[in-house]
């Protein structure tokens, strides 16, 4: 068999499978109990838990963006929002271990045969988290989490967090259902 037609389409799939599995991941949930269409104003709460100054204005002012089309206005005065917006984030290092052997062609160790060789493997992750509050109970309505969306390179963040913070309000209820 030729092994160009073996090594072509496993290169192509481990190719497909790692971009999958970096592409940003984005979920939203929010309580299917509240009429979304009650609340008018938000204010931020606290300050945003993003420690590259930067960073932090570009999150806030996507999710002001994304609030505002969605027809909400940021509130003046505090005391009379309806919402209360957080947004944290954080780049965050995940180790793995990941071991090959190297014994049979196929990959598999049997019987004592051969060697194994284990590395430890560091991934980046970074995870942005929008959190929607009712600001007369106090309670989350909304949260909106995109994890692989913040960079340890400031200049790959600008498009990331427009585009993840995007994909967390594209669904955003304004009825209740």
């Amino acid at each position: 068999m030729n092994m160009r037609k073996i090594l072509v389409p496993l290169a192509v799939f481990l190719f497909v499978t790692t971009m999958t599995v970096r592409a940003d991941e984005v979920s939203t949930t929010y309580d299917h109990n509240i009429d979304f269409s009650k609340y008018k104003t938000y204010t931020w709460v606290h300050a945003t838990n993003i420690d590259d100054p930067l960073m932090r204005q570009r999150a806030e002012d996507e999710i002001n963006r994304q609030l505002q089309q969605k027809g909400l206005r940021l509130a003046s005065d505090t005391e009379q929002a309806d919402l209360g917006v957080t947004v944290n984030g954080a780049t965050d290092e995940r180790h793995t271990l990941r071991t090959f052997y190297d014994s049979w062609p196929d990959g598999w160790y049997w019987g004592g045969f051969g060697t194994a060789t284990t590395e430890e493997v560091t991934d980046v992750i970074g995870t942005l988290v929008v959190d929607l509050f009712d600001m007369g109970t106090k309670r989350i309505i909304w949260r909106g989490v995109g994890t692989h969306t913040l960079s340890a390179k400031p200049a790959k963040n600008e498009k990331k967090i427009a585009k993840v913070v995007g994909k967390m309000f594209e669904h955003f209820p304004t009825r209740l259902t």
